[in-house]
């Protein structure tokens, strides 16, 4: 018995399940094994959607409110991205992968 993971939720589950017992979506209605496996530490956010918002719009925190951040996006947004100074540090952090969402997950390009 394999462990997949849910495609809604991301939590493991059992592979031989018709639905996901946290949730409750359904499985059966595609091929677990024909699709990679979530990750639950991947946020759901997309990465080349952060990274524009950030290179256009990193000055004024729009990046961080799209992912979660609300107090971050705010701080910002009044300090005008640390003066640039954060929001390059930002942009960075989500080009190498270790930037994260409001939930702690990491934002990756795959």
């Amino acid at each position: 018995m394999a462990l997949i993971y849910c495609r809604e939720c991301g939590r493991q589950i059992s592979d031989q399940a018709y639905s996901c017992p946290h949730c409750g979506c359904p499985l059966r209605a595609y091929n677990p094994y024909s699709v990679e496996p979530l990750d639950p530490n991947k946020s759901s956010c997309d990465w080349l959607v952060t990274l524009l918002l950030n290179f256009f719009l990193g000055c004024f925190g729009i990046h961080s409110f799209y992912v979660g951040k609300t107090a971050v996006g705010v701080a910002q947004l009044l300090t005008l991205g640390g003066c640039g100074i954060w929001a390059l540090i930002d942009f960075i952090m989500i080009l190498v992968g270790s930037y994260r969402d409001g939930e702690g997950k990491l934002i990756r390009n795959r």
